[in-house]
């Protein structure tokens, strides 16, 4: 509520000052006042259009899609309030006579509607800016119906002020007044440059700086009054990320030293380009060193070049599996995975040092021990060559797990058998990162026997033979590692790409402005 009355209050008195001049002059130069209200209220009609147009459209989005609209509607506020900031700043001791020579120009013309429209495209532009930046503050406040009454009451106040200060009933000091709000609407806007990076997030088009950085639900409880003014009125969620307390500080930290800087120790205009081009300078520099110094943090990857155990239903070593490609290869293979079937090649070297190779088909993603990875099958391996076309007792049951199959008897079949042999099943395999995290060889053996005193045939499942899978700690621990390896990846995007990008943004904008004041200083120079 205290935001949206501070936003009314102040955007309802920058019009109302406007309005109020306007109605001043005419009455001065003995002209009818109606045509002014009905530009005014022709503006504030359209402005709540804009503000319900805005709300019901993002309300009728789907859930990604009204984050994205948040983050849009959030970033165009955080334009408004920083120009508007900006704009008084430098434009209110002058506003009241560039008005009135507007003014005064309009009337020379023969027209009140010309005033008119000047008091029309004055409040529109306020209403305009209060409309998106309500909308805004809406979408953050815990309470919209506190949201609307503090608008509501804000802009009441202002019309009240303004007419007042119309009847010359009261004097504001418009410099402190404009001060004042100012700070209060930084650190406002600060809040929308957070919540818009977090609805950014959940839109799906910021993935970089997630990390977790404070907690602070110590010092606003879920539900309490301070929680209410720290998420409420100055949008500060109770566990904000890298990337949004970042945004706060480099959108707080300039706006408040803009506004608060004494007037006595600001830059003489001839010091100014000169200090705004040291400032590009620094910019520049800050940003190549993070471009250049922060990769050096990533930790390189180690799971993706090792090897992967694989054990039998018994716990024993059964094989240890690789990937033919590795490093970056692999990693790039497996990246494009989900989108095609690029092949790979699985390195599965058994117990006894023997060594195989298995094509692996590519099935898309899914999601697997807690993350998305691509899914991988192989065919069974062809039979090994050292199977025996014919078994003995003792070996019949050494190959069932120490006993005889059932139906079949050492007395009354004494053997040999003679063995034929069929595999079935196949590996699956499951990669990420460029490494394989989980594998499973659902590879069975059966085992045909006949003679030996066999009235028929008799098929047997082989036990021990073929199955293995990853160990589950094996599994955890290179989840684990491969999300610890992207989430510093990520964060180093942050670091390495986006704040640069940030601090050259600024340094170009820094040396436009200096360019620019250079010349007005050049053109306002006496003549030699």
């Amino acid at each position: 509520m205290l935001a949206t009355l501070v936003i009314g209050l102040r955007e309802g008195l920058e019009a109302a000052l406007i309005v109020g001049m306007i109605a001043a002059f005419l009455r001065r130069n003995e002209k009818s006042l109606k045509p002014m209200w009905l530009g005014v209220g022709a503006a504030v009609l359209l402005s709540a259009l804009v503000g319900i147009t805005l709300e019901l459209v993002s309300a009728a989005l789907p859930q990604q899609q009204q984050e994205a609209m948040e983050t849009v509607i959030g970033a165009a506020a955080v334009v408004i309030v920083t120009f508007m900031i900006l704009w008084m700043s430098k434009n209110a001791r002058s506003m009241k006579s560039t008005l009135e020579a507007h003014a005064g120009s309009a009337l020379k013309g023969g027209s009140v509607f010309a005033l008119a429209g000047m008091a029309f495209l004055a409040v529109l532009r306020e209403g305009v800016e209060t409309a998106v930046f309500m909308v805004a503050a809406f979408q953050s406040s815990l309470s919209p119906l506190a949201a609307g009454a503090g608008a509501v009451l804000g802009l009441a106040i202002a019309s009240g002020i303004g007419f007042l200060l119309f009847r010359g009933a009261i004097k504001l000091n418009l410099a402190k007044f404009f001060k004042a709000t100012g700070v209060f609407l930084v650190f406002v806007a600060a809040g929308l440059v957070m919540k818009s990076l977090r609805t950014a997030h959940e839109a799906g088009w910021l993935n970089t700086g997630q990390g977790a950085t404070v907690d602070l639900t110590w010092l606003a409880p879920n539900g309490s009054a301070r929680a209410a003014i720290l998420t409420g009125v100055f949008g500060i969620p109770a566990d904000p990320r890298a990337v949004e307390l970042l945004g706060w500080a480099l959108y707080l930290v300039p706006m408040l030293a803009f506004i608060l800087w004494p007037q006595k120790r600001k830059p003489s205009a001839a010091a100014l380009p000169r200090l705004q081009l040291a400032g590009a300078g620094t910019l520049a520099l800050a940003a190549v060193a993070l471009a250049i110094a922060a990769p050096l943090a990533v930790p390189a990857p180690s799971v993706s070049t090792g090897t992967t155990p694989a054990v039998t239903s018994a716990g024993t070593a059964a094989a240890t599996l690789r990937l033919a490609q590795n490093g970056a290869a692999a990693a790039a293979a497996d990246a494009q995975a989900a989108a095609t079937t690029s092949p790979q090649t699985l390195i599965v070297t058994a117990a006894n040092g023997t060594e195989s190779s298995l094509a692996l088909t590519g099935h898309g993603t899914e999601s697997h021990a807690g993350r998305t990875a691509n899914v991988y099958t192989a065919a069974a391996p062809a039979p090994a060559a050292n199977e025996p076309a014919e078994v003995s007792v003792k070996e019949l049951i050494a190959l069932n797990g120490g006993r005889m199959p059932v139906g079949i008897s050492a007395t009354s079949n004494p053997g040999p058998f003679a063995a034929t042999w069929a595999h079935k099943g196949d590996v699956t395999v499951w990669l990420a990162g460029g490494a394989v995290i989980d594998a499973v060889n659902s590879e069975g053996t059966a085992l045909t026997l006949s003679g030996g005193g066999l009235a028929n045939p008799r098929t047997i499942a082989v036990a021990g033979d073929g199955g293995w899978h990853v160990p589950a700690e094996h599994v955890s621990a290179a989840v684990n590692e491969l999300n610890t390896i992207e989430a510093a990846r990520s964060e180093n995007v942050l670091w390495s790409r986006l704040l640069p990008a940030v601090f050259i943004t600024a340094a170009a904008a820094l040396l436009l402005s200096a360019r620019r004041n250079r010349r007005q200083l050049l053109a306002t120079a006496p003549s030699p």
